[in-house]
């Protein structure tokens, strides 16, 4: 079936999301239902995302080589998002369970299943950030360093494991944003919770720092203009626009009338302060406000090019200001914010 919307045509392929549950993955399963697709999903446990929405759901996990069968049988395009973020140190075990040995099964199921389209969601983390004076774009070297966080080296031990996928022959597309945000952010995401503390006064201090913000709305239709155009092994930036911790909490503050925080700590504090924050966390047994890891992706490079997504997906992110006004709107209505 070939559809045509918003000036796009689409071949109405049938879809399997992995982490559906998740702030992408639940704006993605909404896209594509609403272009008429089947669409099925891997859900291992959260489904908040997805309630109330017409897809079949599939129980299991991407380290169930089993379930992944189930999920991707007759099944046309995978969309593979499920992933674990962690910015401890001490999850590495877990995140290469999850996010390389996870995605290893994915290809295994893709191509035992005669899957024909592999859509693998990377991100900009997968990358080194020095030198900070050159522009990231797609020829940038992976984050392979012990000298990276974790994370950062799990995403990129898993963008190789894809590669190997397209030298078996599985056509896959790789996508790779920025910060996300935006609406549907039921569990909230990492960020944001971020974003809520902000705007709800519970953030006592910001960081003198910053990241790259992409609407979520901007990647799902930039990751599907990239499947209709599918090249096996193209690699897309999908970023948006760069902004510090402090300039976007005045935003938040001045869309839901709350004064920012009123402390802004300079970088070398924050990172002095990391064994501190550390140790409270561990007596008290809350999440920890920041690692080394959160504050390396936040003094990283501020210059990331969405060039090539521009030029071959016709790709234009929104402003950040109207990004941060749907959001705060969609928490304020689903009670996030009262």
């Amino acid at each position: 079936m070939v559809v045509e919307l918003s000036g796009m045509v689409y071949q109405l392929m049938k879809t399997v999301v992995t982490g559906a549950s998740g702030h992408i993955g639940g704006n993605l399963v909404r896209t594509l239902l609403s272009q008429g697709r089947a669409v099925r999903v891997l859900i291992h446990r959260d489904q908040r995302a997805i309630d109330g929405l017409d897809v079949e759901i599939v129980k299991g996990d991407v380290r169930d080589l089993a379930s992944l069968y189930r999920a991707f049988s007759g099944m046309e395009v995978v969309y593979h998002l499920a992933a674990y973020i962690s910015i401890l140190a001490s999850e590495w075990p877990r995140l290469e369970l999850i996010n390389v040995y996870g995605t290893q099964n994915v290809i295994k199921a893709c191509l035992h299943c005669g899957v024909q389209r592999l859509i693998y969601f990377s991100s900009i983390h997968a990358f080194t950030q020095k030198p900070l004076d050159v522009p990231i774009d797609e020829s940038r070297s992976l984050a392979e360093s012990e000298t990276d966080p974790p994370y950062d080296r799990s995403k990129a031990a898993a963008e190789k494991e894809v590669y190997r996928g397209i030298e078996q022959g599985l056509e896959t597309v790789i996508i790779i944003p920025t910060g996300v945000i935006g609406p549907y952010d039921y569990r909230p995401s990492h960020i944001g919770q971020v974003l809520l503390n902000i705007a709800s006064s519970k953030m006592p201090a910001l960081v003198d720092g910053g990241f790259n913000w992409v609407d979520v709305r901007d990647v799902i239709k930039g990751a599907l203009r990239a499947e209709e155009k599918l090249t096996s092994g193209d690699r897309y930036i999908l970023s948006g626009h760069w902004c510090s911790i402090e300039k976007l909490a005045d935003i938040i503050g001045e869309i839901v009338g709350v004064p920012p925080p009123p402390f802004v700590c300079p970088m070398w504090l924050a990172q002095a302060g990391v064994p501190f924050v550390s140790t409270l966390a561990y007596l008290t047994k809350k999440r920890q406000l920041y690692t080394k890891a959160s504050l390396h992706a936040l003094c990283g490079n501020r210059s990331i090019s969405c060039q090539k997504a521009r030029c071959e997906l016709d790709y234009h992110p929104r402003p950040l200001q109207e990004t941060l006004i749907d959001t705060m709107q969609w928490f304020q209505d689903t009670g996030f914010i009262l």
